[in-house]
Parts: C-alpha cells; sequence; structure tokens
C-alpha cells in the first residue's frame, strides 16, 4: 500500500512539474502576444531592443517604439500579470478557507469597500495616487469591519463572516450608489463609473511600484502557509486535533488574500470573475493539493487575465472595459459549474 502511495506521490509530482513548465511557456506567449496587439503593435525584435534601449543600446530602433514599450505596453502587461496571479490565489485560498468553491475574492466585501473608496476619492477630486490609496484603504477597512462583526455573531465563524461580508458589501455598495448619484454628470461620476468596470489603461510604472508590494507580501504569506489550507478545508474540529490553531491561520489567509484583493482592484479597478474561474482550471489540472494549486492558479490568472486584456483591446475598434469582458466570460463559466454540481 505505501509503494503505490509513494508512486503516485511521484506521477503527481511530474505531472505537476510538467503543468508549471507549460504554464511558464503559455505566460511568455502571452506576454509576446499582448507587445503585439493595439493600434501600434510591436514585434519581439522591436520588444527586445526597447528594453536594452534603456540600457544604452544604440542599434536601430524608432523613437515611439521605446516610448509604447516603457510608458504603455510594459506598465500594462506586468500589471495584468499581478492582478490575474493575486486574483486567482486570493480566491483559491478563500475556497479552501470556506470549503466552498463557489466563492470569490469579494465574499468579505473588499471590492465593494475599495469601490466606495476609490469613489470618495473621485468625487473629491484626488490625484491619481490619493484614489489608488484610498481603494486600498477602503477594502482593508471593509474586510476589517467584516471580521469584526463576525467576531461577536452566535453562529459559527466561517457561517458569521460570510454574513458580516454580505452586510458590508451592501452599505457599500449603497454608498457608491449615492455618490454617483450626487456627482457631477460631466465629470466625476464618469471617471467612477469607468473605474468601476475595471481597466488597464492608465497603469504605470508608478501605480504598479504602489501595488506590487502589498500583492507580494500577501502572495508570500500564504505561499508560506499553502500546506495548512489543505487543513482548513477540514472541520474546525478535526483541524484543531493535528496541531492547527485554526483561528489564527484563518486570521493570517484572510489578511493574506485581502492584501492581494485590495492591491488588485486598487491597480485596476472592479475586475471580477478571476478570483472565482481560475481556481477551478488549476484544481483541473494539478489537483486539490493546495501545495500545488495555489501556485498553479498564480500562474495561471496571469495567463488568463493576459489573454483577457488583449480581447478587451482587439475585439472592437473601441477597447472595452476589462471587467466586461471578464464577466462576459465568467458567466457562461459558472453557470456550466452549477449544472455540474448539480448532476453530481
Amino acid at each position: 500500500m505505501e509503494f503505490f502511495y509513494r508512486e503516485e506521490e511521484r506521477r503527481a509530482r511530474r505531472r505537476y512539474r510538467l503543468v508549471l513548465l507549460a504554464l511558464l511557456a503559455a505566460l511568455g506567449g502571452a506576454v509576446l502576444l499582448s507587445f503585439g496587439i493595439g493600434y501600434y503593435p510591436l514585434t519581439p525584435g522591436q520588444v527586445f531592443r526597447a528594453f536594452l534601449s534603456r540600457f544604452g543600446y544604440g542599434g536601430e530602433l524608432q523613437p515611439q517604439a521605446a516610448t509604447i514599450f516603457w510608458r504603455i505596453r510594459l506598465p500594462r502587461i506586468l500589471s495584468a500579470v499581478c492582478i490575474g496571479a493575486s486574483l486567482a490565489a486570493a480566491g483559491a485560498a478563500y475556497q479552501g478557507m470556506f470549503r466552498n468553491p463557489l466563492v470569490s475574492p469579494d465574499i468579505l466585501g473588499v471590492s465593494s469597500g475599495a469601490g466606495l473608496g476609490a469613489a470618495l476619492a473621485i468625487f473629491s477630486g484626488a490625484p491619481g495616487w490619493l484614489i489608488q490609496l484610498a481603494a486600498f484603504a477602503g477594502g482593508i477597512a471593509a474586510v476589517a469591519l467584516t471580521y469584526l462583526v463576525s467576531r461577536r455573531a452566535a453562529y459559527t465563524q466561517t457561517l458569521s463572516l460570510v454574513l458580516a461580508g454580505s452586510m458590508v458589501m451592501a452599505l457599500c455598495n449603497a454608498g457608491v450608489t449615492m455618490i454617483k448619484y450626487v456627482s457631477d454628470p460631466n465629470g466625476a461620476l464618469q471617471q467612477i463609473t469607468f473605474w468601476l468596470m475595471g481597466s488597464l489603461t492608465r497603469a504605470s510604472l508608478d501605480s504598479l511600484a504602489r501595488s506590487a508590494v502589498p500583492m507580494g507580501v500577501g502572495l508570500a504569506v500564504l505561499l508560506a502557509l499553502r500546506w495548512r489550507l489543505n487543513l482548513l478545508t477540514l472541520e474546525e474540529e478535526e483541524a484543531g486535533s493535528l496541531g492547527v490553531n485554526v483561528r489564527r491561520c484563518r486570521l493570517l489567509v484572510i489578511f493574506s488574500a485581502t492584501l492581494l484583493s485590495a492591491a488588485a482592484v486598487c491597480l485596476g479597478g472592479l475586475i471580477g470573475w478571476v478570483g472565482l474561474m481560475v481556481p477551478h482550471m488549476a484544481r483541473a489540472l494539478v489537483g486539490a493539493d493546495y501545495r500545488r494549486l495555489l501556485p498553479a492558479s498564480a500562474l495561471l490568472g496571469a495567463v488568463y487575465l493576459l489573454l483577457m486584456d488583449g480581447l478587451a483591446r482587439s475585439l472592437l475598434s473601441l477597447e472595452l472595459p476589462l471587467g466586461v469582458v471578464t464577466s462576459i466570460a465568467g458567466a457562461p463559466f459558472f453557470i456550466c459549474l452549477i449544472c455540474k454540481r448539480r448532476g453530481r
């Protein structure tokens, strides 16, 4: 019996390595493809020379190619990679912690809170960096309120978190609606609506740098805890009997996933469905073991959002909001997922 278990584990490891290599290759291909999409497509040669131009390369290169590379395409592509990886990793962590595959990163109100913070900042006429900061602070505050309310609820902690998150989400959405109602239709209202639809058109290396730190911290903590996430999928009593401090571990997972989600929202606006869809696709590739599922989800999320951003830029002559494209792709997936679970 032990021999067969070890052999199965070796096969799983081999499959996991192959999947990671395939995802890394797909990510590289998606990056090159993204550079070639737009009003001014860049060839791989132009991309290479434009990158070297920052380090003193003096070869043949059109000036606009270097400008487009450093100021438009590279910030947008890196932002899509970071947002996709963050939302997918946060979604996988939440699904394991709540033991529910239909959970998404905004279940605790982080997206609604970030939307309210950004709407307040836009309504006040704040600059771009302050809008980003307000969105991040709003997401963190919403999840903190959810957690504090759940501590005083009479239900189990998991159910209390879901109920409190629904309440906070409703309050934040009502706040956003009120701000939109009193905003100038020719000014702040258009900007708020555009931000809430999700887009990477205003991505820059500066805005990416502000979000990269919380993204890095959140992802590092989740990767360090990924083996404990396997235990959180068990019942609380069973996980506690194995020597795990369930409350502390759950709090660390909430903190890390909230950092990832809030930083992703403040960088690209409300981009839904990534945290719900991608973990399911990664689970089909590497299984339900979080030691493998979390890294695979992050890589697959980066590839997925890059492809969705490419579609948003190329489907029509006018660029579509990225959040709209991910919603169009996510709704049929969710319907299939519900029907599949009912069949089981």
